[in-house]
């Protein structure tokens, strides 16, 4: 049987947490996991923070053991986790000269664009998604079929 983990919070780290748990521009688990160490010191085990917040019990359990070693800083990801982007400004140079020309691309043109003159493999699905983040290129969407 597991060992029982059980934190206690000052008042203060209460407060924080519960900030944290609410706050505006704050990643989802960073919220969730501030929520769970609430909820531990609050009485609730490690099988029914797992069940509330649909979590594995090993993830319960690696949250507190986080914030027991690492304190508030371990809620967050840690840097370089993820996927590294595969374009550049470089890149996107090319798809702003397309733009800046006097035609239509559609985005599956831009995509083939890309390959062929940087090598890079973007999806027209990515396309939309970047130019869209990018929104302050000309007129984007009277230029590029979205």
């Amino acid at each position: 049987m597991p060992k029982v983990l059980k934190i206690i919070l000052n008042s203060e780290e209460d407060r924080t947490l519960k900030e944290l748990s609410c706050a505006d521009g704050v990643a989802r688990r960073t919220k969730q996991r501030a929520t769970a160490l609430r909820l531990n010191a609050h009485g609730w085990n490690v099988p029914q923070i797992a069940e509330y917040l649909d979590w594995a019990q090993q993830t319960v359990r690696q949250t507190i053991r986080r914030w027991e070693l690492q304190g508030l800083g371990g809620l967050w990801e840690r840097p370089g986790r993820g996927k590294k982007r595969s374009w550049h400004e470089v890149d996107w140079q090319v798809v702003e000269k397309c733009l800046g020309q006097n035609r239509r691309y559609s985005a599956r043109q831009l995509s083939q664009k890309l390959l062929e003159e940087r090598q890079i493999e973007l999806g027209a699905e990515q396309i939309r998604r970047l130019l869209k983040k990018r929104g302050g290129i000309g007129n984007v969407s009277a230029t590029v079929r979205l």
